[in-house]
């Protein structure tokens, strides 16, 4: 490539490769100015099946306009968990549950202070996200919403429809870095 770096000037592009997946919805947090008159979504909680048929969570889409998050509140109500229903996650409620391992619902490990208890939802929906990449099992960055997927079943979201990273070692490409 010839093209140099000049100050104060955009002569290239990034080009960032753009993944999907389908999710599946599995609770939310109320957003940080909702309030009992004015109930607003923050963000929605995503989860994939493992291999061992658990629902793991993988991350969260919060990049909501202020009516979409006043909207979500009605769409998502028939979702909420009834008496006596179970959720995946309900164990998260309980202290032991977070130790060596990172859980929604854990004190945030930037901020102590900040609040991430979230609404259990039944995981009977499905949305497809937009993604960067992943972390080992969880979505690196936020995921934006893209759009419902009444057409599939929750059980059909696993980690297999990830697209396949290759991977390799830089002294593989770059020989003497190591």
């Amino acid at each position: 490539m010839s093209i140099t770096y000049q100050q104060d000037k955009r002569v290239m592009f990034k080009i960032k490769h753009t993944r999907t997946a389908d999710c599946v919805l599995a609770g939310f947090r109320w957003h940080k100015t909702s309030t009992e008159t004015n109930p607003l979504i923050g963000s929605l909680l995503l989860g994939l099946y493992n291999d061992g048929g658990n629902l793991q969570h993988v991350g969260v889409v919060g990049a909501f306009t202020a009516k979409r998050r006043a909207e979500l509140v009605d769409e998502l109500e028939p979702l909420r968990l009834r008496e006596g229903d179970d959720h995946p996650w309900s164990r998260w409620a309980e202290a032991e549950a977070h130790q060596g391992q990172r859980l929604p619902g854990n004190v945030s490990r930037w901020n102590a202070q900040k609040d991430l208890s979230f609404v259990p939802l039944r995981p009977e929906r499905v949305l497809e996200v937009k993604y960067e990449h992943m972390e080992g099992t969880r979505f690196r960055h936020l995921a934006h919403f893209i759009r419902w997927r009444d057409d599939r079943t929750p059980q059909s979201c696993t980690y297999e429809q990830l697209e396949q990273v290759v991977t390799f070692k830089l002294d593989d490409i770059v020989p003497g870095l190591g």
